[in-house]
Parts: structure tokens; sequence; C-alpha cells
């Protein structure tokens, strides 16, 4: 009897065993189904947030955007940094675009420190470029306006703390992307001549083609190069559709057309606010943020011939034409509730056309023949940039970036880039476009083709000195970061 007993209490107890097992797989099984992030497959959450800081001037800074310095006399409108931080689980990238005409590495490079600090994101990570408005405060020395210390450091923290806030509004979110066109509203500036015709450049020398030679202009031949109509967007709504950010891209330089010491974000300004209308996104919390980045616009201007506008018309008139587009985009843009995130980023050394010992000698001449501190002719100007880049070093460093959102790729260069190098990375990456001005200014960024030309935007100055061969460099090196995310 005693070892009857002994078996059936040790077999209750194995039963009992066997149901607390079972009990226990059971529960597992209720926590994994309840819980996915409990299995060895999290769920996917991709994550967005955004933000805008002012960066608005006090009065009196000189503006860019001329070759004769100007002063600040009244603000038209705000100027704004804005900010999309996107996050996909493992990695974070953040978008700034700035309402200024270039903006040197030293504020990005600044800028970007302080956010990895506050935020974690690493600087590479991070794409900070200039609308290239020349109503903006001046952030670099170009020609004849210097920046002010002051709102260099003002500048600087109002960006980081654009992305900071940012990254506070981060929540679950979707993403999508999609492309339009305007091609009524770009225009190359640069125009070959009927021949004998002489196009003198400042140098002592002719040039084979003419920057905005006008339209009425009865030498005109044929312009030198093509444009880029495409409207590139990246939309952010929430989880429940309703829109949180639009980035957007057109190779477009600026329009212009402001009043006398006017500050104004030009028509990346006015775009931003004419899509939130669209959009019926006014009023939101957090607050709905569009962006407008430029494009690939080096040698691309708006179409010319058209009525005359009064102040600010012209941008008006573009910012209403390319929102329309944008909204018509965004309205078939399948938005996707995940979408994996890269960056890729590399330093280059390219080299500077400084100018030999008799040109810096001629534009020494030059100057001192000027009876007036100010520069007036292109002559005295140019002599003056000619002695300024003669300080230059040999070579200059730059900043390459890449970055990925699902299959679409964008592609940063610190230039203002000729549209022809946009169009060849459209062709061979697709889809991509580029945001020019990103990650410092290293002036303008024409092809081999067109430095044999000539014209404005090759005259060697601090707005145009890199060497001859920068854009097959510049091409092979993105390229090269671009197929790191195959």
């Amino acid at each position: 009897m005693r070892g009857k007993s002994i078996i059936e209490s040790r077999g209750s107890e194995f039963r009992a065993l066997l149901c607390s097992l079972a009990l226990f797989a059971f529960g597992l099984a209720a926590v994994s189904q309840n819980n996915p992030t409990a299995t060895n497959k999290p769920v996917k959450t991709f994550r967005a947030g955004a933000a805008t800081s002012n960066v608005t001037p006090p009065l009196g800074l000189s503006i860019n955007g001329g070759m004769q310095d100007g002063k600040a006399t009244h603000i038209h409108d705000e100027l704004h940094a804005r900010c999309l931080v996107l996050d996909d689980g493992q990695t974070r990238l953040a978008f700034v675009v700035v309402d200024s005409c270039m903006i040197p590495r030293e504020i990005s490079d600044a800028a970007k420190r302080t956010i990895q600090n506050q935020t974690g994101i690493p600087t590479s990570h991070i794409l900070m470029s200039a609308t290239h408005t020349h109503s903006a405060p001046a952030c670099a020395s170009v020609f004849q306006s210097d920046p002010d210390i002051a709102y260099q450091t003002f500048l600087t923290w109002r960006i980081a703390d654009g992305v900071q806030r940012a990254v506070n509004n981060l929540a679950p979110a979707k993403i999508g992307w999609g492309f339009g066109k305007v091609p009524d509203q770009v225009f190359n500036r640069r125009w070959k001549m009927k021949p004998g015709t002489v196009l003198k450049n400042p140098f002592g020398g002719t040039d084979q083609v003419q920057m905005n030679p006008g339209v009425g202009n009865a030498n005109l031949l044929e312009p030198a190069g093509p444009t880029d109509p495409e409207v590139s967007i990246v939309s952010v709504q929430s989880v429940d559709d309703h829109p949180l950010a639009l980035l957007t891209n057109y190779s477009l330089h600026y329009c212009g057309g402001v009043g006398g010491g006017h500050i104004s974000a030009d028509y990346y300004g006015m775009f931003a606010d004419r899509i939130q209308q669209l959009l019926g996104a006014d009023r939101r919390d957090p607050p709905f943020v569009a962006m407008m980045s430029n494009g690939t616009s080096g040698n691309i201007n708006f179409r010319g011939g058209q009525a005359k506008q009064p102040s600010y018309g012209q941008m008006r008139l573009v910012a209403n034409e390319v929102a329309d587009e944008a909204l018509r985009v965004y309205q078939r843009i399948q938005h996707l509730d995940w979408a994996p995130l890269n960056a890729q980023q590399k330093e280059i050394q390219l080299g500077v056309r400084l100018p030999g010992k008799e040109e810096v000698e001629r534009a020494r001449q030059i100057m001192a023949e000027t009876k007036n501190p100010v520069m007036q002719t292109l002559e005295q100007i140019y002599a003056r940039e000619t002695v300024l880049i003669s300080l230059y070093p040999a070579k200059v460093p730059m900043i390459l970036q890449t970055l990925r959102i699902g299959d679409l790729r964008i592609a940063a260069i610190p230039c203002e880039v000729f549209v022809e190098i946009g169009l060849k990375l459209k062709q061979k990456h697709p889809p991509v476009f580029t945001i020019s001005l990103a990650n410092g200014y290293n002036g303008y960024l024409p092809t081999l083709e067109h430095h044999k030309l000539g014209g404005y935007e090759t005259w060697r100055a601090r707005s145009s000195y890199l060497e001859v061969e920068a854009a097959p460099k510049i091409l092979h090196t993105l390229t090269e970061l671009l197929a790191r995310f195959k």
C-alpha cells in the first residue's frame, strides 16, 4: 500500500508538471500573439517629425545675391529653417532646407555637430541645404557682401533647434514619393549668340555664350543647354492620412523681383505657404511643414517673355503653378507604412583654379586705379575676386552625400549645379533627384563642355573656383555612393 501510494503520488506530480508546462506554452503563445515585438521578427514602425525655426535677421545686415553690397531695410516675409526627421526603427535621417542664398560649410558643420550631440543623429545622416533666395542675409563672403558673425551664430543654433524639435515631434507615419513636371517656368539662361557677336569677359578675353542676354536680343541663336522640368516630391502623412510634411525639389535658380533692401524667402517660401493651403494643412498640431529644395539650377532661370509682373508677382506665379502640380502628384502617391532608410557620405579633395602671377598683378593694377572703394565695373569686381582667390589653398575639401528612402535616392552637392549633371544622375540612377547648395558652398559646378564655352558661371571668383574637372569627379563619387545602396 505504501509503495502504491508513492507511485500514485509521483504520477500526480508528473501530470501536474505536464499541465503546468502546457499552460506556460499557451501563455507564451498568447503573449506573442498580442505583442508581436516579443517574437524574433519585430513589427517595423516608421516615424517622422517636422518643425520650422524662424531665422529672420535684424535689419541692417548685408544681403547675398548681388555683385555689390546691399543692406536689409525691410522684412517682406519671414525666413525659416524647415526641418524633417525620418526614422525606420534603426536609422534616422534629417533634412534641413534653409531660406538662405548659400550656407558655408563652417555653419553647416557646426549645426550638424550640435544636432548629433542633442539627438544622436550622425552628422553623415543630416542633409542641410540653402534654397538660394537672393534676398536673405549674407552667410558667406561672396563678391562685396560679407556675413555678420552674430547672425551666423544665431543661424547655427536655430537650425539645430529646428531638428531637435522635429525629433520631439516624431510619431508613427507613412511615406511616399512621386514626380510631376512644370516645364513652362524653367529657362536655360546661357545662350549661344549669332556668329560675329563679341562677348567680352572681365579678364580681357571673349566667351562663346552669354548669361541672360534678354528675350528680345536680336543676336540670340539657341540655348546652350537643356532644362529639367521635373518636380520631385517626398510626402509624409500621419497614420490617419493627415499631411505631416512635404519635401519638394525643383530646378529653378530663384525668381527675385523684390523691393530694394527687402528680406524674402522668394518662391521657395511662397510655395510652402501655398501647398499648405491647398492641402488644408494649416493650424495643425504639430504643424505641417512644407519645404522646397533647389535642384540642379546653376544655369536655369524662370522663363522670360512673360507679362511683366509687379514686385513679388513672378515668384508668386511660379510658386502657385509648382504647388498646383505638387498637389496633383500628392493625390496619387501611394504612402507606405514603412520604408528603409540609409545614408552614405564621402569627403573628397578638389583643385582650385588659382590665378597666375601675371593675372594677380593685372588685378592689383586695376584695383589701384579704382578711386571708389566699392568696385563698380565687372572688370573691377573680378579683379578684386582674383586677388582674393589667389589666397585660396591649392585644394579644398567637399562633402558628397547620398540618402535612401525605399527605392528613392537623393544626391547632395555643395554647389550651384548645372542642370546637365542632375539629368545625368536621373538617367543613370532612377528614381533620384539632386539637392544643390547642400552641406556647404563651393560655388558653381559647370560641366567640362560649359567651361569651354565660358560665360558668367565659369568666371573665376569665390562663387566659381573649382577645377575644370570637378563635375566628372563629383559624378564618379556620387555613382560610387549610390552603388552602395544596392
